[in-house]
């Protein structure tokens, strides 16, 4: 009789009251993923181990490195081959000397090519030994199904990424306190130029206020690609998208969904976990069988 009272009971509050169906957000992507930071799990994910061409996303390593050789406050002095790179630029001059500090900021946030071959000259010690660098880092934080052959991201059959492995560098990045204030700035100016460069990450300076982050990418071959990193009471989502022609709105559907179905809960004997918010009647059965005894 126990048993077909819960039924019931059961029953007549899902028609009075029915489950919200938690539905994962439609994106226009062709790969995206989104992962908590805190513990790198896995949110979303469609298609985001498939290998593509990923264009100025590419740039998050290159300044995790610059930003990790220590020589932020160096001056590098600029060559013809950084000044001529094709694409987008910061349109640095021939022998111009500019301090690297300045050469990341150009890099993340205006996503100057010449800034990057530059940062990968002077670190490196050429385009070919900074890429080593890149694939040595990539290797060493798990990027199973990456190669990169520059450090601007312009495409190459040899240069590509995933959602996922993208994702993780983000993850990796951001517990860097240096990389985390340059990628979220929304202008800065160089002390070597009379104006200011302003971030491009609609995102960060527009469209989402919860933004904290992230870096554009587009060639005509790989398309719009994206990395967003947003913040919302305590929580830090990252989220990836590849060749994405809508990859705004998709970001933003993105962690609507994830703040609004997940959270993060942390205790003094627990690491800090991501843990999907569970529904209203299935809390109260369970709740209601343990208070009459029924197993």
């Amino acid at each position: 009789m126990v048993r077909i009272f819960i039924f019931i009971l059961v029953t007549f509050s899902m028609i009075l009251f029915p489950i919200n169906s938690v539905a994962k957000p439609d994106v226009t992507a062709r790969n995206a993923i989104l992962i908590n930071q805190g513990t790198g799990e896995v949110l979303y994910d469609k298609a985001a181990h498939e290998k593509h061409l990923i264009a100025s996303i590419t740039k998050m390593m290159t300044a995790i490195i610059a930003i990790e050789s220590g020589k932020l406050e160096k001056m590098v002095t600029i060559t013809k081959e950084a000044v001529y790179t094709e694409g987008s630029s910061i349109y640095l001059e021939i022998g111009e000397k500019i301090s690297l500090e300045d050469l990341v900021y150009g890099l993340m946030l205006r996503s100057g090519n010449d800034a990057a071959t530059a940062i990968a000259e002077y670190v490196g010690g050429s385009v070919e030994g900074f890429s080593y660098l890149m694939n040595e880092k990539a290797e060493w934080l798990g990027m199973d199904n990456t190669h990169f052959d520059n450090p601007h991201g312009l495409d190459s059959k040899t240069h590509y990424s995933t959602a996922y492995d993208m994702a993780l560098l983000t993850k990796y990045a951001m517990n860097n306190d240096t990389f985390a204030r340059i990628t979220r700035a929304k202008s800065y100016k160089s002390k070597q130029r009379m104006y200011t460069w302003a971030n491009k990450h609609k995102l960060l300076t527009h469209y989402y206020p919860y933004t904290i982050g992230g870096k554009t990418g587009y060639t005509k071959a790989a398309g719009r690609t994206l990395i967003s990193i947003a913040e919302k009471n305590d929580v830090i989502l990252i989220a990836v998208t590849l060749q994405d022609p809508n990859d705004w709105q998709d970001h933003v559907r993105l962690f609507d969904w994830g703040f609004d179905h997940f959270t993060t809960t942390t205790t003094k004997h627990t690491t800090t976990k991501s843990i999907e918010k569970k529904g209203f009647w299935p809390q109260v059965v369970t709740t209601f069988t343990q208070l009459i005894g029924v197993k």
